[in-house]
């Protein structure tokens, strides 16, 4: 896209009334352009229209009318989760019309340098992390994007003095244009969202995409763990800075002693940062941060890289590193009653992030999964569910799919939930099926490995609805 003045006086379009859309059309509304924001949503369940006329700018709620993207049109900025194959953004790559997220937009708006993370798993937890850990520093970090403040509202408010530290989806990248992160993080891939991407290659092509504006002067964060990460290396034009938790680095941050794959142990180990001359720094006792789990070791890893890459002294991150606690929804402990500890890992929406939720426990579990199916089979989960799960109860649309690799995995208790018409009764059901197939001791876990969209409006609405019924237990 061109610079936001350049826009002043011609058209563009806004697809997508959601908190991004509303912030990037009041943006694009203030630098000039003449703005329409267009919704499939009935007006009534479009709320924020008001607001957004009584400033001038037009709404159309109700569909996408034929006419909304023609020749004088000269950007569509649409909500990252609306796919590209809806008729307004063919129509408008049809005439050349350039086809961008709010991420694009927030960027030329930007003044503070940004790091941005990406990956399938631990964003949230990791771009949290990283915000604690620049504000410990010194360093006014701003922490937005898709872990809730617009980056476009954030970008507005920011100055050369700050760090902008962006949360970003593959629907957000694969948007972008000219986005040009001064600090960049790949923490993993994995297969997810096929059905919006098509496939793989579509997938971490647009991940990548994070880095395709870097140049030597840019650091580049990444799992050197992950082949598919490893991939990339090649490719990247900004100074390497990679993480991992199987290999002593030559440089980077890694665990001390490394961890060897899919063998469990009770070594103690310490986080380190070792820099381009050589010199070793500790920087924490794993056993001493404050979330539990071996990828959340990774998700440390990744932050302490990322900190120290915006200018954070290693040790400056012991602190922030034991004193988080957690994101809501991210293996976030809930209670224990009767002796069963309660898990709420709602934000599991892919079968790598359940495997991972699962491997971070010593005690017998009882799953809660299932939810929309998006073409993935679970066998991933036969290895996990082996060697932790001792029972599962299964709903959602891939309900079936989950009790076949329960079978492969040699459970015998599998109870299933009716769908039922109310979505909140039947997770209900569901936690009341696992706190009797539980005995003291145990781990009752929502990690559902699938996106909550054919029962819930989000995967916080499954995980608050989950709380609730292990309160009223």
């Amino acid at each position: 896209m061109k610079h936001l003045d350049t826009y002043r006086n011609q058209e563009v379009v806004v697809l997508g009334l959601a908190k991004s859309g509303v912030q990037v059309a009041k943006v694009l509304h203030q630098a000039g352009a003449v703005v329409t924001v267009n919704d499939k949503k009935e007006r009534e369940q479009c709320p924020e229209a008001s607001e957004l006329e009584a400033l001038g700018i037009s709404v159309i709620c109700g569909g996408h009318p034929d006419d909304l993207i023609h020749p004088g049109v000269k950007l569509l900025v649409k909500n990252p989760g609306i796919p590209y194959s809806v008729p307004p953004v063919q129509r408008a790559l049809e005439l050349e019309i350039d086809v961008i997220t709010e991420v694009e937009v927030a960027y030329h708006l930007c003044e503070a340098p940004i790091i941005g993370i990406t990956g399938s798993n631990g964003k949230t937890t990791t771009t949290t992390w990283v915000g604690k850990m620049l504000e410990a520093a010194g360093l006014n970090p701003i922490v937005a994007g898709n872990i809730g403040t617009p980056l476009s509202e954030a970008a507005a408010s920011a100055s050369e003095n700050n760090w902008m530290v962006v949360e970003l989806s593959s629907f957000q990248l694969k948007g972008t244009q000219e986005f040009h992160p001064k600090v960049a993080c790949l923490l993993n891939l994995a297969e997810t969202h096929l059905d919006y991407h098509g496939g793989m290659e579509d997938y971490i092509a647009s991940k990548a995409k994070l880095f395709a504006n870097q140049d030597s002067q840019d650091i580049a964060v990444i799992n050197w763990d992950d082949p598919v990460c490893r991939q990339l290396v090649p490719y990247l034009k900004a100074r390497l800075l990679p993480f991992s938790m199987t290999e002593r680095l030559q440089e980077g941050l890694y665990a001390d002693p490394p961890y060897v794959p899919d063998v469990e142990d009770d070594i103690e180990r310490s986080i380190v940062y070792r820099d381009g001359a050589g010199v070793v720094y500790p920087i924490i006792s794993i056993q001493d941060i404050g979330i539990p789990g071996r990828f959340n070791v990774e998700n440390a890893l990744a932050s302490c890289a990322i900190a120290i890459s915006a200018g954070a002294r290693p040790d400056q991150l012991s602190a922030p590193l034991s004193a988080f606690h957690g994101v809501e929804h991210r293996l976030e402990f809930v209670d224990t009653l009767n002796g069963i500890a309660y898990y709420n890992n709602s934000k599991a929406t892919n079968a790598k992030a359940t495997r991972m939720a699962l491997e971070s426990f010593k005690q017998p579990i009882v799953l809660i999964a299932g939810g929309l199916d998006r073409g993935t089979d679970y066998l991933e989960l036969v290895p996990a569910l082996q060697a932790q799960v001792k029972a599962v109860v299964l709903l959602g649309q891939t309900r079936n799919k989950l009790v076949s690799a329960a079978q492969q995995a040699g459970l015998k208790a599998i109870e299933l939930v009716d769908n039922g018409e109310d979505a909140a009764d039947a997770l209900t059901e569901a936690v009341h099926k696992a706190a009797a197939l539980a005995e003291e001791g145990d781990v009752v876990l929502l990690s559902p490995a699938c996106a909550s969209w054919d029962m819930f409006s989000s995967y916080e609405e499954r995980g608050r609805i989950f709380k609730q019924a292990v309160h009223n237990l």
